[in-house]
């Protein structure tokens, strides 16, 4: 894992731990709330997860670089972070975060991809 994706992996888990309301008791982990990933390695039953939900979606190549985290409802949620990179010559790749449901059955679909900015971390020289 690069230095880059060390810090990315490291600054999305503190986001998504901080930015999201963790509901758990003693018996474990109640529906609604976030919970960050203990290890961000895409595993293979994270990565065939992963597949089911985007393995029909075209023009947009998504590849995990980390697993950030899951969220209990009827079923779970799941968030990765992702390089993406349209599939056209001389795209400019960037990263996204991909959120997927998984039901109780074990079927996956997309819930959102939202944009991950960069810039709206860094503000060292920033003007005030």
């Amino acid at each position: 894992m690069t230095q880059m994706t060390r810090m990315i992996v490291l600054l999305l888990t503190a986001l998504l731990a901080f930015s999201m309301i963790s509901v758990s008791s003693a018996e474990g982990q109640l529906a609604g709330g976030w919970t960050a990933a203990d290890d961000p390695t895409i595993t293979q039953e994270r990565s065939d997860l992963f597949e089911k939900a985007l393995g029909q979606l075209v023009g947009v190549d998504y590849t995990p670089v980390a697993y950030l985290g899951s969220q209990v409802v009827a079923g779970r949620n799941h968030c990765f972070l992702c390089l993406s990179r349209v599939v056209i010559p001389d795209a400019i790749p960037k990263y996204v975060l991909v959120f997927i449901y998984e039901d109780l059955q074990g079927n996956a679909q997309i819930m959102n991809i939202a944009d991950f900015d960069f810039g709206s971390f860094c503000t060292y020289g920033a003007q005030e």
